[in-house]
């Protein structure tokens, strides 16, 4: 029941900013395929609202956010019929429709993106996406070991190497259940654009080349020296979309490859498996860059410096870097770096849903934030989750001034320089050996006679 002053007028509720935030979302015509059972109390709408309020609840248990939900959604409903209020069925629910919202909630999402923040959909004429994968945590129960604990062949492989921990106390290492989850980020956002989920064991790689034609055919992807592989480049480049890759001592480079005289810079990615496959060579730019530590070595599928000069490709491939900020933020800020499932299944579909939650919260507050041009970077995960959570638990409570949309836009970060935090010893910090440079080296008689044979097609993309 809303609130009502002396004199009889009405006074809103904040349940109204949820409501408006809920619609702004979810546009009925994009959930307009979704069908329930006609004895379902449940209407697609109501159900999708009440899976995001679910992700959203900081609740102590999924059952207690899911009654936080569900009475919500009611209050946003009446008076219409009472919604079934058992969490068993609403999970039941969840495992079968997941899959489906997914998709189309991705779609909806993407064009909002697209719509609403126009201006940081391109960055010097592409549209930047980065790539990476992490490890999500499980509760350790039969049914999350066998569908995500790492298998035993490939355990073998990897204990080979030294340790000072036993066979017995890696064995049990390896097999504590991890989600592999893999994510498509947008650089101009901050926002998420698509996953892939599996085992601990799962191939990133892999989950990245199914994702690939998700994207739009004026991508440019950035990615880490883990992505660096022949068949993986050709995939990105035959599928109309560019990209940008950090290379080490494991890749071997050609030049000198071309018939026509080539400019400093021109490479070639020719592994001897494809050229005796007559697979054509991938020709890419090579642009060395400096961290300050040690140089980087990056490679561009994008050959015109008129069209990305080195400046632009090296300040392309240092905003990746905001995609280890956006899972320190799921994992961290979000706390999601342990789900609470004790089911597989329903341990993917709390995983699926928190990644739509975050990125719808993270979207409506970026709407909010571009209204006084404050940029991506400068916005506050933590303050956005603190303003979509106040507003849940308050409700009932009456419009104030500090409203939804209000919160959304102070929920920036502090101006407060932080100091240089890399001289501490933190006993969990990773110590890795950056990648080397590659090794590049003049093409072969053989291997020019070769690419010389190529069918005229190729000879075409090899001097383009």
């Amino acid at each position: 029941m809303s609130h009502q002053d002396q004199d009889g007028r009405k006074i809103g509720c904040q349940v109204q900013f949820l409501q408006q935030a809920l619609r702004w979302l979810l546009r009925k015509n994009a959930l307009a395929e979704i069908g329930f059972r006609e004895d379902c109390t449940w209407t697609p709408l109501q159900f999708v609202a009440a899976a995001l309020l679910w992700a959203w609840s900081d609740e102590a248990t999924l059952i207690d956010r899911f009654h936080t939900a569900r009475k919500i959604v009611e209050h946003l409903n009446a008076p219409q019929h009472e919604l079934a209020g058992s969490y068993q069925a609403f999970l039941k629910m969840l495992v079968r429709w997941t899959a489906r919202l997914v998709v189309l909630l991705q779609i909806a999402l993407r064009e909002r993106m697209q719509q609403t923040l126009p201006g940081r959909w391109r960055q010097h004429g592409f549209v930047l996406f980065g790539v990476d994968g992490s490890r999500i945590e499980l509760p350790r129960t039969k049914s999350n070991e066998l569908a995500y604990a790492q298998k035993k062949k490939k355990l073998k492989r990897k204990t080979k190497r030294r340790s000072k921990q036993s066979a017995a106390a890696r064995a049990r290492k390896a097999h504590t259940p991890q989600m592999w989850l893999t994510t498509v980020w947008h650089a101009g956002t901050g926002l998420p654009w698509d996953w892939r989920i599996g085992p601990a064991d799962s191939s990133e790689r892999e989950h990245w080349r199914e994702m690939l034609s998700q994207l739009p055919l004026e991508a440019l992807m950035a990615v880490d020296a883990g992505f660096v592989g022949y068949d993986y480049v050709k995939d990105v480049l035959d599928g109309g979309r560019h990209l940008l890759l950090r290379v080490g001592s494991n890749v071997r480079l050609l030049n000198k490859l071309g018939r026509t005289r080539e400019r400093d810079g021109i490479v070639y990615l020719w592994p001897n498996r494809a050229a005796e496959q007559g697979l054509p060579p991938l020709k890419l730019r090579l642009v060395i860059a400096h961290n300050g530590k040690h140089p980087m070595y990056l490679v561009t599928s994008v050959l015109a410096v008129e069209r990305l000069s080195d400046k632009d490709v090296i300040q392309l491939y240092r905003q990746r870097w905001g995609i280890e900020l956006f899972y320190r933020h799921f994992k961290q800020t979000f706390q999601r770096r342990k789900l609470r499932s004790e089911n597989a299944a329903n341990a993917r579909v709390e995983l699926e849903w928190s990644l739509l939650g975050l990125w719808a919260m993270a979207l409506y507050a970026e709407v909010q934030l571009a209204r006084d041009d404050i940029p991506a970077a400068k916005m506050s995960i933590a303050g956005v989750l603190r303003a979509f959570r106040r507003t849940m638990r308050d409700y009932l409570h009456p419009v104030e001034r500090h409203n939804l949309c209000a919160q959304l836009r102070r929920a920036i970060i502090d101006s407060y320089h932080r100091q240089n935090k890399a001289s501490r010893s933190y006993p969990r910090k990773k110590q890795e050996t950056p990648p080397g440079a590659p090794r590049i080296i003049p093409a072969s008689l053989a291997q020019r006679q070769l690419a010389q044979s190529l069918p005229q097609r190729e000879q075409k993309r090899l001097t383009a």
